[in-house]
């Protein structure tokens, strides 16, 4: 029996259609993502009723990176292990109501002024400015109610190579102690070289003082602890710290010390070592001094590299230091994604940022900000697996 050449067609599209219903779809890897995108979500309400929406960032190799625009905060970083298959890597909450109530300062874009200044106060153009003692007799990371704790206005600036996100805060004069209307801007780039870009930038209306970081909590095996990472810093100096973890001055050499990180080295090799310095931050809580001392391009800061799953994470940054976290002072009564008890060194912060109480130290790079200057920055935390 002879058919038409159209019923012929019309036979081989039914066919094809049936094979693909019965064909079963392949689960997402990193390597089956089409292309790049930035949606959004709720995030869960605020005690204050705003609900807050989640910023997800996804690259061409399926990458992700979600932020909320409360507190600027990264929510959740999604890569590859050595296998293709995406696990979240840094520490954090299931929704807005955790990040309002956490002290942890988990993914937060931290400020007005990251780390801490001693005494909660500093002296700017002759005048004395107090702030919020809220680490012992010392403030921390902004204050009672930092930039982690406030609301951004979000946009999104993403472009036809990469998703971005940009929020923006106004931090008005007097805010917590600080001097000046301080506008910050602060961009999350994912690029499809699997780097998650944030470039910060800033201006003021009166003389003020600046630090700002990511206060990210990395574990790039997604479980456990740090202490079988490897890290290496490109420092050859740290700031020493006293009891109150905040720098005597000194300008350190790491040669011969448990501060030595120039070649790779596991972060639990020397993490309980009969040190001073150790035992003053109960493991690593210090400043590196970066080699490159600030470059207005990004210059290698530091690298982790985790065993069991293959992640690496180095960080590129333009700031002259970074604080090296080793979650020393979690202890599992934290209950984070899912209901995890986050653990005594489940994680390592890497912050750049320029040192801790530059204010009071005339010899530290300065964080002073002025009318008419602008200031950036820019730290990239690029992933890979092998």
């Amino acid at each position: 029996m002879k058919i038409s050449r159209r019923a012929a067609l019309l036979l081989l599209v039914s066919a094809f259609l049936l094979f693909a219903a019965q064909t079963p779809s392949t689960p997402q890897t990193a390597s089956t993502a089409e292309k790049s995108s930035l949606t959004h979500r709720d995030f869960g309400a605020a005690s204050d009723g705003k609900v807050a929406q989640l910023y997800t960032l996804t690259n061409a190799h399926g990458m992700e990176v979600s932020i909320t625009n409360f507190g600027a905060t990264v929510v959740s970083v999604k890569v590859p292990d050595r296998s293709g298959v995406l696990g979240d890597v840094v520490l954090g909450y299931d929704n807005v109501a955790g990040y309002e109530s956490g002290t942890a300062s988990f993914g937060a874009t931290v400020g007005r002024y990251a780390n801490r200044i001693a005494h909660g106060a500093f002296s700017l153009d002759g005048k004395q400015y107090t702030l919020a003692k809220n680490n012992g007799e010392n403030s921390l990371h902004g204050g009672n109610i930092g930039f982690n704790k406030r609301w951004w206005d979000a946009k999104d600036v993403s472009t036809k190579n990469a998703p971005a996100l940009q929020l923006e805060y106004l931090s008005k004069d007097g805010e917590e102690g600080y001097p000046g209307n301080l506008s910050v801007r602060v961009t999350f780039t994912l690029t499809d070289a699997n780097e998650l870009q944030i470039n910060y930038s800033a201006t003021t209306d009166k003389n003020t003082v600046l630090n700002l970081t990511n206060h990210s909590y990395f574990n790039l095996a997604g479980n456990g602890t740090i202490l079988d990472e490897k890290l290496m810093i490109a420092a050859d100096k740290f700031t020493p710290v006293d009891a109150g973890l905040i720098p005597t001055g000194e300008l350190r050499s790491v040669v011969g010390t448990p501060f030595d990180f120039l070649k790779p080295t596991l972060i639990g090799m020397r993490i309980e070592a009969d040190d001073e310095q150790i035992k003053l931050g109960k493991g690593y809580d210090h400043n590196w001094i970066l080699n490159s001392k600030g470059n207005k391009k990004p210059t290698f800061a530091a690298s982790v590299a985790d065993p069991r799953s293959g992640r690496k994470l180095e960080v590129w940054t333009t700031e002259p230091g970074i604080q090296i976290y080793t979650s020393n002072f979690l202890d599992g009564t934290i209950k984070g994604k899912g209901g995890t008890a986050y653990i005594h060194r489940a994680a390592i912060c890497l912050e750049t940022q320029h040192f801790p109480d530059s204010p009071n130290h005339p010899a530290f790079p300065s964080a002073e900000l002025q009318p008419g200057a602008k200031f950036w920055s820019e730290t990239i935390y690029k992933f890979s697996a092998k």
